[in-house]
């Protein structure tokens, strides 16, 4: 029987990086975890749990503690400080990233066990990312497209007008004139479309008049049913609910249950569809803040080239910051998203420019 092979000193190198790692992401699994309750909360600590259960394989082997450990890579001490200041999304869009490139498939000292671990816990991650993504869906899209849509529309326009040779003056003018005209039509466009889809949900809404005349029935409840059916629900299930129904009117209770007719559905799409002034003041917003940075280079008193160079950068600054936030979020590439949104962004503002050029030179 052969004895077993000694540990290098670059095994248990590798071994405390595999330790310090284990306990870092444990601690942000932690962190999060007080940020919940429920079911969320019991998740994250039962990840916890697991990477103490690997952090333990990797003492076995070094024979306990050692005297001295490497300090965790870049990315966990960088979730690890997230972990306590941001919303969870972010971290668990990254802690997703993460957890996809496992070490392990190509570590012969760790267990099968733990590489199954590493990707069910890849899995899990998502899962809660993607509760988050759906929570957040609705305002982030409108966030993202609020501000990027600021920052191209009034580059272009800023770059446009300004490439037709007019002076600064006149480019700071448009450029204001650009973002109050912009704000103003986002806030009203959002004021009128979630007003409208307010008022659409307000006229399809189920009320309690069926059930409140449900006890003069005398048929019995098979017409009650037809209003079930007509929402979609089953033959079957609408009979039995309007005879629920028919059976409780008639004992004199008031049904406030989910299978009355009631306007519980109503509520919950109107919290969905949101404040009709909140969404609007959010669109102006949102827009006024994209807008107003390709304009800060002539606010602060630059003129030519001097204040567009500065507005390209301070727009590509944001272009490359909204990119990357979204690549984070839906659980992409960072780099390659922020690198899209910089290329949509100076395309159309190069498109403007070159417009510019053209009508202020055909105007001399």
């Amino acid at each position: 029987m052969t004895a077993p092979v000694q540990p290098t000193a670059a095994d248990r190198r590798q071994w405390a990086r595999y330790l310090v790692e284990e306990r870092a992401e444990g601690a942000v699994y932690s962190r999060l975890a007080t940020r919940k309750t429920g079911e969320e909360r019991e998740i994250l600590l039962a990840l916890a749990e697991a990477e103490r259960r690997h952090e333990q394989h990797w003492l076995k082997l070094l024979g306990g503690e050692p005297a001295r450990l490497p300090r965790a890579g870049f990315r966990s001490r960088m979730l690890g400080w997230m972990a306590g200041r941001f919303g969870s999304i972010f971290v668990l869009a990254l802690a997703q990233s993460a957890e996809a490139r496992s070490p392990y498939d190509a570590e012969m000292h760790a267990t099968a066990a733990m590489r199954a671990d590493e990707k069910v816990h890849h899995e899990v991650v998502r899962g809660l990312a993607a509760r988050g993504r759906r929570r957040l869906s609705g305002s982030f899209r409108a966030a993202v497209f609020g501000a990027n849509d600021g920052l191209v529309s009034n580059l272009a326009l800023v770059l446009g007008i300004g490439a037709t040779g007019v002076s600064s003056s006149f480019v700071l003018f448009s450029g204001v004139a650009g973002l109050l005209a912009g704000a103003l039509s986002m806030g009203a466009g959002e004021f009128v479309s979630v007003r409208s889809q307010r008022e659409l949900l307000t006229a399809t809404e189920a009320n309690n008049d069926a059930d409140a005349a449900a006890g003069d029935l005398d048929i019995d409840a098979n017409e009650l049913a037809l209003v079930y059916r007509a929402r979609g629900v089953g033959p079957e299930e609408a009979l039995a609910r309007a005879e629920r129904v028919v059976t409780a009117a008639r004992a004199g209770a008031r049904r406030t249950t989910t299978g009355t007719v009631g306007t519980h559905a109503g509520h919950s799409d109107h919290e969905i569809v949101g404040n009709d002034w909140t969404a609007a003041l959010s669109s102006f917003l949102l827009f006024a803040s994209g807008a107003i940075v390709p304009v800060l280079p002539w606010i602060f008193g630059l003129t030519g080239l001097a204040a567009i160079l500065l507005a390209l950068a301070l727009v590509g600054i944001a272009l490359l910051t909204t990119g990357a936030l979204v690549g984070i979020l839906s659980g992409g590439p960072p780099l390659r998203r922020a690198l899209r949104q910089l290329a949509i962004g100076f395309g159309a503002a190069a498109i403007t420019y070159a417009l510019g050029v053209v009508f202020g030179v055909g105007a001399l």
